[in-house]
């Protein structure tokens, strides 16, 4: 019997919710880490920080390489593969009795919600393109955009009535969940002669293309940066809010907050992009952020890195706002010479600038002293180099589109 195919409405939903799983695994932990750090007996208050970043680092490495795999066993294998690995992963970290073991949970974690998180937007290019494939892409963003607003409370909830370890259960329902509604509706979107033989060579060869074209590695570079910095915010806003302000359970309220500032920035950036265009919107954006962290940082020294939380407040909704408008161009413009490349060429801009946030958004965090100074010196230098990178790259690529043309000539 044929498999009936799932409508606009359900397809969008459930390729939010395979995407929405990354941030879910993310920040639904931000209002348990003093808790996991004190059962866990971590060395230092500052080391939960790292079980946010070992979610990345397996994200990372995830993001590599199941777009290679989908290519060859077909797209839906690998969504399966990716939601058995999430699932171990969390049971990992469910009976974690030492950081070590935790981490490992979380990294497996990262690891396997890769894979969802890369082929919901894979499977939406095999079923849609040009305005339909813009159109599903923005509607699944603006879902995807309502995690980070909800998914703190979802944690905070948790603790109150039980242990942090409840978290990870929820993490495996909605795991189930969104795997049993994609195995049933969901329709496999590779045909069998269109899958060839996963290559190294291949890939290979296809990664010292995207390496060698300077806009794509610039500004692959350029989101490694500036989302490093974001790395730091996301790795102490508990700390920042919870102990440095002393919110407690206001902690997810302040925190969807700032999240709705970058949703609204993405929301808006449809009708500014088409005004500006990409590359004139995002230098802006860079500049933008960095000169208002550098205006705000005579007030950090003012008051000793601790300023009244309305001025900490209006700091970060600017700074986000602008942070919100590069998420989505700055990794367009990286995509944009490599559409003869453009599915392993994504997995390629995806895991390098996550390698290169990872490192940063670690260092910053580790600067929290009990303070907003490490964000807003973070936010200055990595814009503000990311900026720098980003003209190179523009510089380089126009060399070698006039090269180009001469030769053409």
């Amino acid at each position: 019997m044929t498999q009936q195919r799932m409508g606009f409405v359900e397809t969008v939903i459930l390729m939010a919710l395979m995407i929405a799983v990354v941030a879910l695994s993310i920040d639904s932990m931000l209002p348990a880490l003093p808790q996991i750090g004190r059962d866990l007996s971590a060395a230092h208050a500052n080391d939960t920080q790292f079980i946010v970043s070992a979610l990345f680092l397996g994200l990372a490495f995830g993001t590599l390489i199941y777009g290679p795999l989908a290519d060859s066993w077909g797209r839906k294998p690998v969504v399966y593969l990716g939601f058995v690995l999430f699932i171990i992963g969390c049971l990992i970290s469910y009976m974690a009795q030492d950081m070590t073991v935790m981490l490992l949970g979380r990294c497996l974690q990262g690891f396997g919600v890769a894979a969802p998180r890369v082929l919901a937007t894979t499977i939406i290019r095999d079923q849609y393109e040009g305005v339909m494939m813009a159109k599903v892409m923005s509607l699944v963003m603006t879902v995807f955009i309502l995690m980070p607003v909800v998914a703190p409370t979802l944690g905070q909830l948790i603790l109150f009535t039980g242990s942090w370890r409840l978290i990870f259960l929820v993490f495996i329902a909605f795991g189930l969940m969104t795997l049993i509604w994609f195995a049933v509706r969901q329709h496999e979107t590779l045909a069998v002669e269109n899958r060839h033989a996963l290559s190294l060579a291949v890939i290979w060869r296809n990664t010292v293309i995207v390496v060698s074209e300077p806009v794509a590695l610039g500004y692959t570079i350029a989101t490694g940066i500036f989302t490093g910095a974001f790395l730091g915010y996301l790795t102490t806003s508990q700390q920042i809010f919870q102990d440095t302000y002393g919110l407690a359970e206001m902690f997810p309220v302040y925190f969807a907050t700032v999240a709705l500032s970058i949703g609204f920035s993405s929301l808006v950036n449809s009708r500014l992009v088409m005004r500006y265009g990409m590359r004139q919107l995002s230098g802006s954006a860079m500049t933008g952020v960095g000169v208002w962290s550098l205006l705000f940082l005579p007030v950090c020294y003012y008051f000793s890195g601790v300023p009244p939380l309305s001025l900490t407040m209006l700091y970060l909704l600017v700074a986000f706002f602008g942070i919100g408008l590069l998420f989505g161009n700055v990794n367009s413009l990286a995509m944009q010479p490599l559409g003869h490349v453009a599915g392993i060429g994504a997995g390629i801009v995806g895991a390098l600038s996550m390698f290169i946030s990872i490192p940063i958004g670690v260092t910053v965090g580790r600067q929290y002293e009990g303070g907003v100074t490490h964000v807003v010196v973070a936010m200055a230098v990595c814009c503000l180099l990311a900026r720098l990178v980003a003209a190179y790259a523009d510089y380089r690529g126009a060399i070698q589109e006039g090269k180009s043309a001469s030769h053409g000539n």
